[in-house]
């Protein structure tokens, strides 16, 4: 049924929503290390899912436009593939074990990547198949088990030589794909449900609105500024999760 748009569950996921959107429309990224935490208390480990993975696919849309040009698909591609052959897995895991102990070892990892990466250090070679498609895998899993699969792809994608533009552009490409694969995942799975689409469909539109002005606010970025922001928030994420 709708969600009653006057209670403090409503305001504090609006709240929720409206600050991740800032950050997803600035960084590409990001946005349900926001939400997840605030909507999992709310709704429960499963609807938090789903509610999140609507979201995203609508302003991965809106954001798709401004960067396709300067997508990677031959680096994107296969990462999306892998991670798509693990979501099974990972919905698997949502359902019959805990994920907050996935989160805090995915936390455990994402800050020491995060701190090596504020050192200065970058990965100087090539980024060959195998290590693009484990990364794909893991965050596969952890996408579709706890929402929280960008932060390995995000680490890997920054140790790299990429731009701000590139590195924005190619995650959410990869969103386009892993998205819409676990959305036909779990509504074939029957955990998409109608609670989760109405509580999406309310909460979309704030969510969509701050990523536009987080997409303004990243035109008018630096590349500094832009790798501060974001291993400085991948940090703050990991430190997040290990203490949750």
């Amino acid at each position: 049924m709708p969600l009653d748009l006057l209670t403090t569950e409503f305001l504090v996921a609006m709240g929720a929503a409206v600050a991740a959107g800032l950050m997803r429309g600035f960084a590409g990224f990001g946005s349900a290390m926001v939400t997840a935490p605030v909507f999992a208390i709310l709704f429960g480990p499963v609807e938090t899912v789903a509610i999140i993975i609507l979201m995203e696919i609508v302003v991965t849309v809106q954001l798709m436009p401004g960067i396709l040009g300067d997508v990677e698909w031959r680096f994107v591609g296969p990462m999306a593939a892998a991670a798509a052959l693990f979501m099974p897995l990972g919905s698997w895991l949502l359902v019959s074990m805990d994920p907050g102990l996935m989160a805090r070892a995915m936390a455990a990892i994402v800050v020491a990547f995060a701190v090596v990466l504020m050192t200065g250090w970058r990965y100087r070679g090539e980024r060959r198949p195998l290590p693009t498609m484990v990364v794909g895998a893991v965050s596969g899993v952890m996408v579709a088990a706890t929402t929280l699969g960008i932060p390995p792809v995000m680490l890997y994608m920054l140790s790299g030589r990429d731009t701000a533009v590139r590195n924005r552009a190619n995650v959410i490409g990869y969103f386009a794909v892993t998205l819409t694969v676990l959305i036909a995942l779990m509504s074939a799975a029957g955990m998409m449900s109608w609670d989760a689409v109405w509580r999406a469909a309310m909460l979309t539109p704030g969510f969509m609105l701050t990523t536009w002005i987080g997409g303004r606010l990243f035109r008018q970025s630096s590349e500094h500024l832009y790798r501060r922001v974001a291993l400085v928030f991948l940090l703050g994420v990991g430190v997040f999760g290990l203490l949750r």
